[in-house]
């Protein structure tokens, strides 16, 4: 297990942003994951754990504490059944799942970090979500000090959420095992409109898996949201903010902000989300509070290609990432009375 001291951690990120860690250990086993874990919990030394780095904003000052990176390797397939080690890079394992004919998991392409972060956010995106294909997590419990094996019914999966998410200085995820679906090199039913349109089909129609993957990759790279170096959209976490969920009380308080604002005529995105709840778009209300594309002028800004995601255009720091961040949920919390969530995860700074 390599260790490190004094080690930068901005590299690790997406953002490309935080002070370093006071020791830095990768870890390339789950028995090396699991004895950095029980060494910290032993020792009471503040534990940080970071896979891709993609939903992580890290404070200037960075991390008094052993920060353990999880660089495990493993995919194995049996017939429809996948199991992934938490280290794995969740593009690269989509992708092998479409070359394998697979469908399951084709339309979340492209979303960056690696496949032990994808239980706990219940990543999602163009219509799928990994609870829907997950069976169960392999994870070490702090707690009771095992390693246990969780199905998908225990997880607490909801929208950006689980049981991972809810608690997340107990467990520390090993392996993810799905069950995809074999249909002849198929892809799932399309559930999300724009990807249906970009193909030329229907909502609920199947396309081959292939094109299903290239479609989605394409919009998200028009989007900023696929990692591109020298793309400075790309220095982001994707979606900053996660889509509010109102109750029905909270969508007609909201309702009435938006006509009174932009007009009788205008109708905000809505979608059911479970009885007497309605989810609207984050992206849409952070627009019409007037943070269009590119809004900003200093090193942090809104990306130029989605009003959801903030970058760092090279120079910034986290306090001028987190300014930004400020600025919009005042924005939107005056305009509409919509407080927005930050969806990535924060070490030592908050909004």
């Amino acid at each position: 297990m390599q260790e490190l001291h004094d080690a930068p951690l901005a590299p690790l990120t997406t953002f490309r942003l935080g002070g370093p860690a006071g020791r830095l250990l990768t870890a390339t086993t789950d028995d090396e994951v699991v004895a950095a874990v029980r060494e910290a919990d032993a020792t009471g030394t503040p534990l940080l754990l970071i896979g891709g780095g993609s939903n992580l904003v890290i404070g200037d000052k960075g991390f008094d504490g052993t920060a353990l990176r999880i660089a495990t390797r493993g995919f194995s397939l049996d017939g429809t059944r996948l199991e992934l080690a938490a280290g794995e890079i969740w593009s690269d394992a989509v992708a092998r799942t479409v070359e394998a004919g697979l469908a399951g998991i084709e339309c979340l392409a492209g979303i960056p970090g690696s496949a032990g972060a994808t239980p706990i956010q219940n990543v999602g995106a163009y219509g799928q979500e990994v609870s829907s294909t997950i069976t169960e997590v392999v994870a070490y419990d702090r707690r009771a000090e095992e390693i246990v094996t969780i199905p998908n019914g225990d997880c607490a999966f909801s929208y950006r959420h689980s049981r991972f998410k809810a608690h997340p200085d107990r467990f520390v995820v090993l392996r993810v095992r799905f069950e995809l679906e074999d249909a002849g090199g198929m892809s799932a039913p399309l559930r999300y409109a724009e990807t249906a349109r970009a193909l030329g089909v229907e909502p609920g129609d199947r396309v081959p898996l292939a094109a299903a993957r290239e479609t989605v990759l394409a919009l998200r790279a028009g989007k900023g949201m696929v990692l591109d170096p020298d793309d400075h959209d790309t220095w982001s976490a994707g979606s900053f903010f996660t889509n509010p969920i109102l109750t029905d009380a909270e969508y007609e308080a909201f309702l009435g902000r938006v006509h009174e604002r932009l007009g009788p005529d205008v109708t905000p995105p809505a979608y059911p989300a479970g009885e007497g709840r309605t989810k609207t778009s984050a992206a849409w209300l952070i627009d019409k509070a007037g943070f269009t594309k590119g809004y900003g002028t200093g090193p942090a800004r809104i990306s130029t290609k989605h009003t959801l995601a903030l970058t760092n255009r090279g120079e910034a720091t986290t306090e001028d990432l987190l300014a930004l961040a400020r600025e919009v949920v005042a924005g939107v919390r005056d305009a509409f009375g919509v407080t927005l969530v930050n969806e990535p995860v924060t070490v030592g700074v908050s909004l």
